[in-house]
Formats: structure tokens, C-alpha cells, sequence
């Protein structure tokens, strides 16, 4: 359904009054979307002295929006689903029950909750995984219980990774980025030279550092990051991510700001 519908998307910026994606700016027009997905991080919800409210709220209807004109298979929340306090993630999930799209989540360092009760809230656990269609997306996680700034388990990281190695692609999801580019990474060399020694892995998704929103590269593998949509502090504005995949296999991504210029930071891959 996927930009099927050119001329209907041409009336988008009307019904809507929100700038949309035009053809000029797609990678490839004539190719068609397999898969098109969001990547947000960082709502700090419950952080003392914000409206986290309003940015869920927001994000959500940002969320629902970008479903209606250009669908959205899933979105992924990478990280500081709360700020601190476990008892914050009943209303959390009563609010995001209002999104009109499945979602996925990872484990941050303010996610101060312990394995049981993460496993109970979400259904799986800190560490986790899941395929869709020709595409698989592991989740490492980094932190734990106390707030510490962890590397992903690498047994785990490696061996699920494997698990994929028949797909045509793996996207992996880590709050806190594996490398010290940024003042709050960690320096994990063994997770970093295995991405980038398995050929199937297109990219690396973090959060954390509410201050970028763009990419890094380390050797062949591109990190990207999402800025934030809740907390205290970060980039100027508050976005999202979005990834699309096409049917030859190649893909996009580009960083979102709902309330100005739209698209910022494109990067195509094979």
C-alpha cells in the first residue's frame, strides 16, 4: 500500500497541514516499500519538571499520523521507556496502548527495573529478538537494574546474531551506543567487530545521547542516533527516525522533526 497511491499522497500536505516525504527526496521512486518502521528513544516518562505527558502524547500522534499517510509496519522505543521509577510503567503502557501500530522496546539505563519485572511488563526479556519477513532486529541490552552504562552480552549478541545469518539484512537496537565517540558510550570493541565482521548487519540504532541525531561510522557499519522525544535536555527539537526498506533490498533512513523542516540527515544503503 506504500506509495501505491501517488496521486493521494499529493493531498497529504492538505488534509493534514504536515509536510510529508516528496517523491524527489525518496531514494529510489520507482522501487516499492517492503518495509517502513520508526525508531524514537528516550521519552523519560515520569522525569520530574517536564511534560512528559505531552511529549507521549505528540510522539503518538505524530506516530498514528505517519501510519495513516505512509504506513508503519512497527516502531521501535530504544530506550529510557521511564525515568527511574517502575511503578511509572502501568501508565506508560496504558498510554501507548492508544498507538495504532505494534512496538518493540529496549532497556535503558533509567529502565531501573529488575529482569522479572521487565519480562512481566513487556513480554520478553532485556535481551531479545525478532524477524519480520526477509529482515531480523536484535536487541542488546545495556544497562540493568542499578542505571549502569554496560556493554550487550556478547555470547548472546553473537549467537543470536547467527541465528539470523540466512536473512538479507539484521538492524540491531542498543540504548547506549558500543563505542566512546560520544561522552556517555562505552567502549566495546569485541560487539563492535562483530557487527562489523557480519556482513548482514545494515545498521545500528542508539539512544542516550538526547544531543544526536545523526550518524556515525565505524569501518563498513553505519550507528545511527534519534535525538529524543522526551527528557530534559538534547537537541533543539524533539523527533524520530525512519527507516524504509525496499524491494530490491536497498533502504533509507533520515531523521524526523515533526514541527519544521522535516527530513534531516538522509543515508542510503545497500
Amino acid at each position: 500500500m506504500i506509495f501505491k497511491r501517488r496521486s493521494f499522497l499529493k493531498l497529504l500536505p492538505v488534509l493534514s497541514g504536515v509536510p510529508y516525504l516528496a517523491s524527489s527526496e525518496i531514494v529510489n521512486p520507482a522501487a516499492k516499500i517492503s518495509m517502513r518502521f520508526i525508531v524514537a528513544s528516550d521519552g523519560h516518562y515520569g522525569q520530574p519538571d517536564t511534560d512528559y505527558k505531552t511529549f507521549h502524547s505528540d510522539l503518538i500522534g505524530w506516530v498514528n499520523r505517519e501510519k495513516l499517510q505512509k504506513g508503519v509496519d512497527f516502531v521501535f522505543f530504544n530506550g529510557d521507556m521511564i525515568h527511574d521509577d517502575p511503578t511509572l510503567y502501568y501508565d506508560l503502557k496504558t498510554m501507548l496502548a492508544n498507538l495504532h501500530v505494534p512496538y518493540f522496546v529496549s532497556r535503558g539505563n533509567h529502565d531501573k527495573v529488575g529482569l522479572d519485572v521487565w519480562q512481566s511488563t513487556w513480554g520478553y526479556g532485556t535481551n531479545h529478538s525478532f524477524a519480520k519477513g526477509e529482515y531480523a532486529f536484535v536487541v542488546g541490552d545495556t544497562s540493568n537494574e542499578k542505571g549502569e552504562y554496560l556493554c550487550p552480552d556478547i555470547n548472546w549478541m553473537r549467537n543470536e546474531i547467527a541465528k539470523y545469518s540466512d536473512k538479507k539484512g539484521i538492524f540491531v537496537f542498543l540504548h547506549i551506543t558500543p563505542a566512546k565517540w560520544t561522552p556517555n558510550g562505552v567502549d566495546c570493541k569485541e560487539v563492535v567487530e562483530l557487527f562489523e565482521n557480519t556482513p548482514n548487519v545494515k545498521a545500528i540504532f542508539n539512544g542516550h545521547d538526547h544531543d544526536q541525531d545523526s550518524k556515525k561510522q565505524n569501518g563498513k557499519k553505519p550507528y545511527f542516533f534519534d535525538g529524543h522525544f522526551g527528557g530534559n535536555w538534547g537537541t533543539s527539537y524533539k523527533g524520530y527516525r525512519i527507516v524504509e526498506i525496499y524491494e530490491d533490498h536497498t533502504w533509507q533512513t533520515y531523521q524526523y522533526n515533526p514541527t519544521a523542516a522535516p527530513v534531516l540527515n538522509s543515508f542510503t544503503g545497500k
